[in-house]
Order: C-alpha cells, then structure tokens, then sequence
C-alpha cells in the first residue's frame, strides 16, 4: 500500500474529477473516498480520466452506517466507481450493526470485490469485537492522527495486531495554531520545506500513512514532497511532544 494518498472528502463535481486525475498524475497512488462523501461517481471519472490502468493506482472507499445491513451496498458502490473491485473498503463507524457489515466485507473479500478490510474511527474495544468474531482480521485502521493527536489510543493496539493505522486529517483539518507551532516551522527552516511537509514526513517515520486534502495542485504536489529528507531522533521526539491528547473531532 503506498505511504501516503489523496483524500477527497468535502470534493464535489468537476473538481474532484480533476484533482483524481492530477494527483495520479503527480505522484500520488492511492485515492481515498467513501459513500458518505457523495462523490464516488466522480471519483471514478477522474480515475478514468488520469489514463491509468486500474492496477496502477490504489482505491479505497468507505461503507457508511445507514449501508451496514444492505446486502446490495458493496455492489452498488463499485458501480458508483466504475470498478470490478476496491483496494480496501473500510467501515466508516462504529455504529449501527457493524458485526453484519464486517461479515459483508468478508464475504466481498473471498469474491475478489475488495482486496484489504478496514475499520475507521473504531476504539480498541471495538477492534477487539472484531478480531473475536471475524475469519479475516482487519488489516486497516483509519483515524484522527496529526502531531497535536497523534492516535496514541490506539497506536500501540494496532501495531500489536498488525493492523496499518492511516491518518485522516493528517494536517489537524488546516489548523492554524499547529501549522504555526513553533517547533514545526523551526524544523520547517532547517529542512527547507513547509510546515504541511514537516508534519506528513513526522507521520510517515511514525509508520503511519497520511491522507491529506487539498483543492490547490501546487499544495497536492507539495504535499507529496516529503521523502528527500528526514528527521532525526530528537526531532521525532519534539514532534512527539506536542500531543494535547484533545482531537479536532469527537
């Protein structure tokens, strides 16, 4: 799975067909949506659109809750991408019957529908839920994490059970206050980059893989810019210290 992607909440119409386009275009191989996005169709035309083969690109998608108990979900929602299959689909919450949409996934898994099954948002109890009754473990785990929250609740959990944590929000939703953070714009001048940069290389070396937005293609081109050059040990752990352990979102 690449270590870092696109995401495309809040992108609608022919915005997000272009920006799919561009970013396969541009370095990125991973797009990531969800039903509740309300843009899976255009999401599909901008894949169509970038000129690549569908091996050559990483999808995932995410089953919203109102869907958990719909048996037609998983089909629908490859149509809406134009896809025979997804790279991961992913439960977007805990809530609902989520046991019965995880056997769905399970079942799409062994008919070759989805390739990888994921959780996002769910707490360690949750998980464990999951991994007592399911045949294929999770493999996937989406979460709030960025240097003010870095996902320390469930970190050590999912690192035990081989389950890879990706970062929604990665950025902290374009929080001023952390882009601005004293210690992020320092190592930001010592390594000639942004501050956006300082914050998707500290998640990377934290094995963690980013998801970040943006509408503007010199910030998506920048946002990828991450891997010619790396943070040291102390300044791993100066990152590290900036947990407020207070997330953007409950």
């Amino acid at each position: 799975i690449p270590q870092l992607g696109f995401g495309t909440i809040q992108q609608f119409d022919k915005q997000i067909e272009d920006n799919v386009a561009f970013a396969l275009n541009n370095g990125y191989e991973l797009i990531d949506t969800a039903n509740r996005y309300g843009n899976e169709v255009e999401v599909g035309k901008g894949l169509k659109l970038s000129g690549l083969k569908r091996e050559d690109y990483f999808l995932e998608t995410k089953l919203g809750p109102t869907l958990y108990e719909n048996d037609q979900a998983i089909d629908d929602t490859l149509k809406r991408l134009g896809v025979d299959y997804v790279d991961v689909m992913i439960l977007h919450h805990p809530v609902n019957n989520y046991i019965y949409a995880y056997k769905m996934l399970e079942k799409a898994y062994k008919e070759g529908k989805i390739k990888a099954i994921g959780l996002s948002n769910f707490r360690v109890e949750q998980i464990q839920e999951i991994l007592d009754q399911c045949e294929i473990p999770p493999m996937i785990m989406q979460v709030e994490c960025h240097p003010y929250y870095p996902a320390e609740h469930v970190y050590d959990f999912c690192k035990e059970h081989h389950i890879q944590l990706q970062s929604w929000y990665p950025l902290g939703h374009g929080n001023k206050e952390l882009l601005e953070n004293e210690t992020i714009v320092s190592l930001a001048k010592k390594y000639n980059k942004n501050a956006g940069q300082i914050i998707l290389r500290w998640i990377y070396q934290e094995g963690v893989i980013s998801l970040p937005k943006s509408t503007n293609e010199e910030r998506m081109k920048g946002n990828i810019d991450i891997f010619d050059f790396e943070l040291n040990e102390e300044e791993m752990k100066a990152m590290q210290a900036l947990d407020t352990n207070k997330p953007s979102h409950n």
